[in-house]
């Protein structure tokens, strides 16, 4: 029933192949536009989803999913019916979604509705990862309260208490100035926590040498002069791990410490020489200031920073080695070739997506020019995300109305898993260039 309404109301239904396919596509459209929906059926459906929402849950991707479910009759007197477990028990399904969402709505009762949804829209939002929202049949066609339509949804977090971020600020401030060679380090979380406008005055103001972890690919203007390039520990660009580990500070923004973040967990770096900014709190070496979040801290230390020491870091380059170039037609293609070859062929403010494994480790070899998005799932590492989240993050830019090409970078084995999402981008008009790299297949398993 609900459905229905969906074109009555102005909205693009896509209608993804399956539930995986959408919940990745889900993912790619959030990625890149903001937030995304996706809607499922009770039970089978969603169920079919998990995978996705757990994914976006874990690498802090908003996503509002909703569910159709039996009518509150129905529920309350335990009936048979398909999509359940014969048991009676309606609640075992979103008792599965409920570790992997932020926020739960369960639309039962007309005069709570509105005021569910939107608390369920403003924490997706804030906290920037799904949430669930379940709306029984007889539900769809109630009257609820309007009024609340007239005012927008408060979207901004609560500002933080101003002296203890004032204080925080004076000790960040204290550390920077006695550093003689700080560097900034710049992860994930910058961009899902939305502070990029901080973070790039930071960057352009403090002249420092600047890189990024893997899940940070595309978080920072790569095109400046003070980027250096990918840190990863043992799987660094050239001359980086040397550069940032030798730092006497690091300004750590958002960093997510995961094992292929980090190589294996391969960072050296000491928390006596570390602070780290984050959505919830900062770290000044060893002492945590909890409840103080990292944007408010950010504009102020970029407001009041000053003449800093600036040590040069290493530049980031695509240049390909003397012995990777004279690549004869008959040889296989290296990734010593490949990668920085690409970065010659990208296009300022591209969309980049990769698929774990090859790709996805690969593509630190790549310098992008300005304004280049990334999408990988390095923390929850699905195979066959790469194809959904290529589709939605498509669509994202064809609404959004730039002219922006999207790019798909996915093995021969992963390919095989989500290659349904082809028919949808035919059907939504949508025109990615996707690179198959053959190379046996699952490679990342083998």
């Amino acid at each position: 029933v609900a459905l229905d309404y969906v074109p009555k109301e102005g909205l693009n239904w896509v209608g993804n192949v399956n539930e995986l396919n959408a919940g990745y596509a889900a993912d790619g459209y959030a990625r890149i536009k903001g937030i995304s929906a996706v809607v499922s059926t009770f039970g089978v459906g969603e169920l079919s989803l998990l995978n996705a929402i757990a994914g976006a849950y874990s690498e802090y991707v908003p996503i509002v999913h909703v569910v159709g479910t039996p009518s509150t009759l129905s529920q309350r007197d335990g009936m048979l019916l398909h999509h359940t477990l014969g048991n009676g028990n309606f609640e075992v399904f979103s008792d599965m979604s409920k570790n992997i969402s932020c926020a739960m709505a369960k639309l039962n009762d007309p005069h709570e509705a509105a005021t569910l949804i939107d608390n369920a829209i403003r924490e997706c939002w804030v906290q920037s990862r799904p949430v669930y929202i379940t709306l029984p049949t007889d539900m769809v066609q109630k009257k609820v309260e309007g009024e609340r339509l007239k005012t927008p949804i408060n979207l901004d977090h609560p500002a933080n208490q101003a002296d203890k971020e004032d204080y925080v600020v004076d000790v960040v401030l204290k550390y920077l100035h006695a550093a003689k060679n700080p560097i900034i380090l710049v992860d994930a979380c910058a961009q899902r926590h939305r502070v990029l406008d901080e973070v790039h005055d930071l960057i352009e103001k403090s002249n420092l040498p600047t890189f990024v972890a893997p899940m940070g690919k595309g978080a920072v203007n790569e095109a400046l002069p003070n980027y250096g390039g990918v840190y990863a520990g043992d799987g660094s660009n050239a001359g980086v791990r040397e550069r940032v580990e030798s730092s006497d500070l690091i300004l750590s923004i958002g960093n997510i410490k995961s094992d292929f973040n980090t190589t294996g967990f391969t960072y050296r770096i000491s928390q006596l020489s570390t602070i780290d900014f984050h959505s919830n709190y900062v770290r000044v070496k060893f002492s945590e200031y909890p409840g103080v979040r990292m944007q408010g801290v950010l504009r102020k230390v970029v407001d009041k920073m000053g003449e800093l020491n600036v040590q040069p870091g290493p530049k980031a380059s695509n240049e390909i080695e003397h012995k990777d170039k004279e690549v004869s037609h008959d040889q296989a293609i290296t990734h010593d070739w490949l990668w920085p070859r690409i970065g010659q062929w990208l296009q300022p403010n591209d969309i980049v997506i990769t698929e774990t494994g090859t790709a996805a480790f690969g593509i630190w070899e790549t310098k992008f020019p300005k304004g280049v998005s990334a999408l990988s799932q390095v923390l929850w590492g699905s195979i066959g995300y790469s194809v959904g989240a290529c589709q939605g993050a498509a669509l994202a830019a064809k609404e959004i109305g730039d002219d922006r090409r999207t790019i798909l970078f996915v093995g021969d084995g992963s390919f095989e898993l989500t290659a349904q999402e082809i028919s949808t981008m035919l059907r939504q008009n949508l025109h990615p260039i996707i690179f198959v790299i053959c190379n046996e297949g699952y490679t990342i398993e083998r």
